[in-house]
């Protein structure tokens, strides 16, 4: 993977990216993916921020190299704190991180969310995190994707700001309100995975002290897979 050819992940938060935006790649790496960007005439502008010396400085040899240097800013900071008002980042990409800490960066950075008006997230775990936080954001999911890469499956998420309030139910925040309507067999192939795995933590937790705390996580889980087995069977009948 390079600046040129992104990986089929990559590519896939890169078509999210609206024509004309100025973006931020949040946790950029070797900015890869704001090269591909302004290298493909997406956008003109965009800020590379990375927590990480080692990747701040791959990212800043990644955009020198590339003669991108006065369009591509990098910066070091944590989280959205590379984003400066001057800046008027229009959207954001966070990608290749969990859900949780996706969802830590955004809380902590609500304020740099103010002009923005979308944001592509790829979390490689717990999506449904992401689900929660938009809801009680006031973000609405305008598109989700669901694609398997080197045997590893990712969703990317689309929030664009709601304008009445979010109400999902529990399927469609575990699920994907988008991902639900067209079930792609990577999406059956993710929540039989999902499923099975959960039904082995609940075994083991039948051989364990019934606390009220493991009481509680097994009905926890149990529900879980009864929404997702209803998901299945109804689209498998």
């Amino acid at each position: 993977m390079n600046a040129q050819q992104l990986s089929h992940r990559l590519t896939r938060v890169a078509h999210h990216v609206p024509k004309g935006a100025v973006v931020a790649d949040i946790g950029s790496d070797h900015a890869y993916l704001p090269c591909y960007l302004v290298l493909n005439g997406v956008v003109d502008k965009a800020v590379a921020g990375e927590v990480v010396i080692g990747p701040f400085e791959s990212a800043r040899k990644q955009v020198l190299q590339e003669g991108l240097a006065g369009k591509i800013h990098v910066r070091l900071a944590s989280g959205l704190d590379a984003i400066h008002p001057e800046d008027h980042i229009t959207a954001i990409t966070i990608a290749g991180m969990g859900g949780p800490l996706i969802c830590s960066i955004l809380e902590q950075g609500k304020e740099q969310l103010a002009g923005v008006e979308r944001l592509i997230l790829q979390p490689n775990v717990h999506s449904k995190s992401i689900r929660d936080w938009a809801a009680a954001n006031n973000w609405t999911i305008t598109e989700e994707e669901i694609l398997k890469e080197n045997e590893k499956i990712y969703e990317i998420l689309v929030l664009e700001k709601a304008q009445s309030p979010v109400l999902w139910t529990q399927r469609q925040l575990l699920m994907g309100p988008k991902l639900l309507k067209d079930q792609t067999p990577i999406f059956q192939e993710k929540w039989r995975r999902e499923s099975d795995q959960w039904k082995r933590i609940v075994a083991s937790m039948e051989s364990t002290a019934q606390t009220e705390e493991i009481i509680e996580k097994k009905q926890e889980l149990v529900e879980k897979i009864q929404l997702v087995e209803e998901v299945l069977q109804h689209e498998n009948s």
